[in-house]
């Protein structure tokens, strides 16, 4: 068996632990990084490493940091032979009025949301580029098709990520890249746990199939869509229905 290696970034809980959970089970050589859970992350890694028999890297990594990245991007190309998956998953959220919002916050959401996949692929696209093979997948939100009210910087900020991916896929695809975005609805996760249950709720009634999505769910759907070898420059929604 030809061993794989990918790296998930923002992989210690929702999202982007299932991914990284389900790119193990496929026998995917991991680095993962977070930002603030490490001991959450290493203990995923454990985990991941005795379970699958896979080797699993993890930094502590500001992904919103060109410095921070190019700090773990050195340690992860003396370790690995290549990346064939790259999975930008990190990102933040914020709920509130657009007027509400600092500068500080903004610059934050745009650095970790957007710059990262831009700091991402500069480090690890060239080798791609070099090995003519490589799958890029971006989260993206249907938030960045539709827009949210009290949303509108992580919409404006998911907006750029579906048209980074897009245009990226473009770019790359002569190099046989491929670049796709999976942009989920709302999702049990912690980032949305600062919805009440009522609120839930309501949002629950505007899904047609009635409830959030698992995250294994969503790992289900983004280790498909990386895995399909004509499909590229595609916004899967996996919104249950919702737009």
């Amino acid at each position: 068996m030809n061993s794989k290696y990918g790296i998930v970034t923002g992989a210690s809980r929702g999202i982007g632990s299932a991914i990284a959970e389900k790119m193990a089970s496929e026998h995917v050589n991991l680095a993962l990084c977070c930002e603030k859970n490490i001991e959450k992350l290493n203990a995923l890694a454990e985990d991941l490493k005795n379970s699958f028999q896979i080797e699993v890297l993890t930094y502590q990594t500001d992904v919103g940091n060109p410095d921070s990245i190019s700090e773990m991007a050195d340690d992860i190309k003396n370790h690995f032979p290549r990346i064939d998956y790259l999975v930008n998953n990190a990102g933040i959220s914020y709920v509130g009025l657009l007027t509400d919002m600092s500068r500080e916050q903004w610059d934050r959401m745009i650095s970790v949301n957007l710059s990262s996949i831009f700091y991402m692929m500069k480090e690890f696209v060239p080798g791609m580029v070099h090995e003519k093979n490589g799958s890029i997948l971006n989260i993206s939100s249907m938030w960045g098709t539709a827009g949210a009210s009290c949303e509108a910087a992580y919409s404006a900020t998911k907006g750029g990520v579906n048209l980074l991916t897009r245009a990226m896929a473009k770019e790359l695809a002569p190099s046989g890249i491929r670049v796709n975005a999976v942009a989920p609805g709302c999702v049990d996760t912690d980032m949305n746990a600062v919805f009440s249950e009522d609120e839930k709720k309501d949002l629950c009634e505007e899904i047609p199939l009635g409830r959030f999505a698992t995250t294994d769910e969503i790992a289900d759907a983004a280790w498909a869509l990386m895995n399909l070898s004509y499909v590229t420059g595609q916004i899967l929604g996996a919104d249950g229905g919702f737009l």
